[in-house]
């Protein structure tokens, strides 16, 4: 999660709000007071450094479950003030469902994903687009995210990704998507049955930012303009 959003989200909170994070065992957000997640509470934090005396969730509030699995968490419709999921929905099978869930057991929360400026970049973790392990390019919609199935085509095709060193110049804002959302968090799949209209999808997105005569950081701004919510 951006320190950043860290910040204005327990700025933003009172003692008392009951706060859930959703699959990020692997790096909890301490001020969460449950956690669901797919890790168990012994292995939590592997991902990086916790400072475990800033926990408010125990073992007793973590929630050892998959949170793709059918049916309903194991929690109260508006249960809780806040959600945090950080970094979860381009790993998991069902994103949609994910956000469904969200919207029913919290009144609010904070959803962040990589942007598609990072998910579309050559060598960000090796020699293909991206992360190898994420499953979905992610757009904004109003009040949500609209998820893209991440062909593999963008992995070889060269109009279809950003060139290697291109993400290295992209900052942490620009490396992600964020939404914060009230009531619920508007979700959706975006299927393409026609190859042509997927070749476009990804094409066109990095079109603008690879020709030579066209100022890298200028045109970061206008894209940025184009995503910021």
């Amino acid at each position: 999660m951006l320190e950043s959003s860290a910040v204005r989200i327990l700025a933003n909170l009172g003692s008392g709000d009951l706060v859930l994070d959703v699959g990020a065992g692997a790096n909890p957000f301490e001020r969460a007071d449950w956690v669901i997640d797919l890790w168990p509470y012994e292995k939590r934090g592997i991902y990086g450094r916790q400072d475990r005396a800033a926990e408010r969730f125990s073992e007793a509030t973590w929630v050892l479950h998959d949170i793709c699995d059918p049916g309903p968490w194991p929690f109260a419709d508006d249960q809780f003030d806040f959600a945090v999921c950080s970094h979860t929905l381009e790993d998991v099978r069902d994103p949609v469902g994910v956000c469904a869930e969200l919207s029913r057991v919290a009144r609010a929360g904070y959803v962040e994903v990589p942007s598609r400026l990072e998910e579309q970049s050559l060598g960000v973790q090796g020699p293909w687009a991206g992360w190898g392990h994420h499953h979905w390019l992610i757009d904004p919609i109003d009040g949500g995210l609209e998820f893209v199935f991440k062909h593999q085509w963008l992995h070889v095709r060269e109009t279809d990704h950003f060139p290697p060193g291109f993400a290295d110049g992209l900052s942490a804002e620009e490396r992600v998507l964020q939404v914060w959302w009230e009531g619920a968090v508007n979700a959706r799949e975006h299927v393409f049955q026609v190859p042509a209209e997927l070749d476009r999808y990804l094409a066109d997105f990095v079109a603008p930012l690879r020709p030579p005569d066209a100022p890298l950081r200028r045109q970061l701004r206008r894209l940025g303009r184009r995503l910021a919510r």
